[in-house]
């Protein structure tokens, strides 16, 4: 946790002082994903370290790395590479190493500048490629609708409802809603509530809140806290979006 919190200062010192108008589109810090797709032949990386306690697991990702790439007006390619780090309470046992593997794509099923609603699909696919402590040794999927509304120039909403099956099961039917504000040019907040049915039964309630900080047009840095409502869980992040547009040519 001291490493988190000297990551997040610094992140906050170096964006003091910037100035840029905002343009990039993340998928991070929040759970629910963003109902637009990255643009025309751009790649996106969004990375940070997430340290999380569940119960009596600490789960850590450092970090991880979601690779996007628009592929076309309306669909764009995605990689999700992680590096993991669990422990059990107590336990001097550490398991660690690249996590499963995600490859996925979203698509823009709706947009129209004369209206304030987006609608976009989202699916990856979970390739069993870890070590044998950190694999779910099986085939999973991870699918989401989000939908999101302007509701002002400074006020958003966007929320997800989605349903995730690794491998085992019936699967978890899963949702979110972020409440995001603009507080300026520069700085940005939501908050959301966020859960699960696993199994189509066990319903886990979780809730977050994070701050965002545009360094530049194509540059964005963030923290974020969340806990759980009916379970014992909390996480702290840090991390950064970077957009890389397609080189004009000369």
């Amino acid at each position: 946790m001291n490493s988190l919190k000297k990551i997040c200062t610094l992140v906050l010192l170096f964006s003091i002082g910037t100035i840029s108008a905002q343009q990039i589109i993340t998928d991070r810090p929040d759970q629910t994903e963003a109902s637009s797709i990255v643009p025309l032949h751009s790649l996106q990386i969004e990375a940070g370290v997430l340290f999380q306690k569940s119960g009596k697991i600490q789960a850590n990702t450092h970090p991880s790395i979601l690779w996007r790439y628009g592929i076309s007006k309306i669909f764009e390619l995605r990689l999700l590479t992680e590096y993991e780090t669990t422990r059990l309470n107590r336990s001097s046992q550490i398991n660690n190493g690249v996590s499963d593997l995600q490859i996925g794509t979203k698509i823009q099923l709706f947009k129209k500048e004369d209206v304030n609603t987006e609608i976009a699909f989202l699916s990856h696919v979970i390739i069993p490629t870890a070590k044998s402590e950190l694999t779910n040794d099986k085939l999973g999927t991870i699918n989401k609708l989000s939908i999101s509304h302007s509701i002002s120039e400074k006020i958003g909403i966007g929320y997800n409802v989605g349903y995730d099956n690794f491998g085992n099961g019936n699967g978890n039917l899963t949702y979110s809603m972020a409440l995001g504000f603009s507080l300026s040019e520069k700085w940005s907040f939501y908050v959301e509530p966020y859960g699960e049915f696993i199994e189509f039964d066990n319903h886990a309630s979780s809730f977050d809140t994070g701050i965002a900080y545009l360094v530049q047009n194509n540059l964005q840095l963030d923290v974020s806290f969340g806990t759980g409502l009916n379970y014992k869980m909390n996480y702290l992040a840090a991390g950064f979006s970077w957009n890389i547009p397609k080189r004009k040519k000369q």
